[in-house]
């Protein structure tokens, strides 16, 4: 017999589901900063998760800002409101230089059980994905920086406490359309995923935009 969720079963399924993409950003951004290697190796610390080895970052600071950030963002992909997260890399100008996007969408609505081992196992695969791409990426000058943004589909309240962890972002535009890398796509109801790297088109002026 055809069944129905009800609301509040709706809501412990998403809430569920959203503690899975959180827990596998933070691994996933761990991965994305030891691929580029900004950090000496012994930040790092080879642990297994869904069955994966990934690098995951051990240096206390470290540790805590990617915490803190993915974890940070649970309430609002709960709500549905979390478009993209942005592992982004810049120069000593501060002018991004590489994006690692992780685009992202929960159907609020969905109204069917999902088994978590098949998210799991659909989430694995970027994870393999990602131990493989550094061919993909472009050397990162060792005075660079780095940080993760997220791109909200709305502001959530200013109210919110959860918000107010969340600063408006700095980071300079290009001039031009960026060059799109695909590394891992996936759809496994409620949730579609994207994973690919942005650059700067090989035409974009090679310094930022004076103030006029």
């Amino acid at each position: 017999m055809p069944f129905v969720l009800s609301a509040k079963s709706c809501v412990e399924l998403i809430g569920q589901i959203a503690q899975v993409i959180v827990d596998f950003l933070e691994v996933a951004v761990s991965c994305v900063v030891f691929l580029k290697g900004f950090y000496p190796p012994r930040a790092f610390e080879r642990r297994r998760y869904m069955n994966v080895v990934v690098q995951k970052a051990v240096h206390p600071q470290l540790a805590s800002y990617i915490h803190s950030a993915t974890s940070g963002l649970l309430p609002f992909i709960q709500k549905g409101l979390v478009d993209r997260v942005v592992v982004i890399f810049y120069d000593k100008a501060h002018v991004a230089v590489e994006k690692f996007v992780f685009k992202l969408t929960v159907n609020q609505s969905y109204g069917s059980k999902i088994e978590e081992a098949n998210l799991e196992f659909a989430l694995r695969a970027f994870l393999i994905k990602l131990t493989v791409s550094e061919p993909l990426t472009r050397p990162l000058s060792s005075d660079g920086s780095w940080e993760i943004t997220a791109y909200f589909r709305s502001l959530p309240p200013d109210g919110e406490k959860e918000a107010q962890l969340w600063i408006p972002t700095d980071t300079k535009m290009w001039m031009q359309p960026p060059q799109i890398t695909p590394i891992k796509s996936m759809s496994c109801d409620p949730v579609k995923m994207q994973l690919y790297l942005e650059q700067p088109s090989p035409t974009e002026p090679k310094d930022p935009p004076t103030e006029p």
